[in-house]
């Protein structure tokens, strides 16, 4: 596991115990007989995903959101994946953009998204005879405030990890064990996640996110975020890379980078990266 990456510790978890939660979330995905599985690309969506094959081979087919806010690289990433564990894979066009409440980002931006999504995943479902929908909720999720998952039951898409009582650690913990190069990826979210709520989310204003965030990677930084606040940039490092960003040949890199993309001013976070941070203001 890479040092860079603050994940819980998962070499405590009692495998007989996981062992036992693998073969339930197996057996629910097995009595459902068929499923799409909504696929980020994400650890717990990969997991999901190479868990439905497991169980239900062809009659399972990971779909992706072809979305502007959801990184060129996380799509690259998902390929990878998919080609690596042999389910099938596809793209879904959505059109979240072009909803005004979506557009508007009050505290319910990421319904719509989502309700985009299961619409469109409705859809597919209906024209290729596929029974359910799961998507990659885990237990340590119901905490946080998720819209999506609104979105998620008005739709009746159905949650097999949490069925299985999976928390994150245990989800990487199974990942590694099933040899899964997504077990140790950091945590993920969709780029209009940057942006404060009541400030207007647009493909402009996200792609200037996502330039940004693939500017930080290539520094070699791992778990961060790029939040937007209209002329400011707020950058967000995982603390324990924080001592690196904060040396001044690196500030000067992140001044650089930053100001070519638009920005005035750029501030880092001394926080540091914390996982939903805008919902702080909520």
């Amino acid at each position: 596991m890479s040092a860079l990456l603050q994940v819980k510790p998962i070499t405590t978890l009692d495998p007989d115990r996981l062992a036992a939660k693998q073969e339930r979330l197996f057996d629910s995905l097995r009595a459902l007989g068929s499923v799409i599985v909504a696929y980020s690309g994400g650890t717990d969506s990969a997991y999901l995903a190479w868990a439905a094959h497991r169980a239900l081979g062809e009659r399972a087919i990971a779909i992706t959101a072809d979305s502007a806010s959801i990184p060129e690289s996380h799509k690259r990433d998902a390929e990878a994946f998919v080609s690596e564990v042999g389910i099938g894979h596809e793209y879904i066009e959505t059109h979240e953009f072009e909803n005004p409440d979506y557009v508007r980002n009050d505290k319910n931006r990421c319904f719509h998204c989502k309700d985009e999504l299961f619409n469109r995943l409705d859809e597919y479902a209906r024209r290729a005879n596929f029974h359910n929908i799961v998507y990659g909720v885990n237990t340590d999720d119901l905490g946080d405030y998720r819209p999506g998952q609104t979105a998620a039951r008005k739709h009746q898409v159905k949650a097999p990890l949490v069925d299985a009582n999976l928390s994150k650690a245990e989800i990487r913990e199974l990942s590694k064990r099933a040899g899964l190069s997504t077990w140790d990826r950091p945590a993920a979210a969709c780029l209009s996640s940057r942006i404060p709520y009541g400030t207007e989310v647009t493909p402009e204003r996200v792609k200037t996110v996502e330039k940004g965030e693939e500017e930080l990677k290539a520094l070699g930084f791992r778990q961060f975020r790029t939040r937007f606040h209209g002329e400011m940039v707020r950058i967000e490092i995982a603390r324990d890379e924080m001592a690196r960003a904060l040396d001044s040949g690196m500030a000067a890199k992140f001044s650089a980078i930053f100001h070519a993309l638009g920005y005035k001013y750029v501030a880092l976070d001394l926080d540091g990266y914390r996982q939903g941070s805008m919902n702080e203001v909520l």
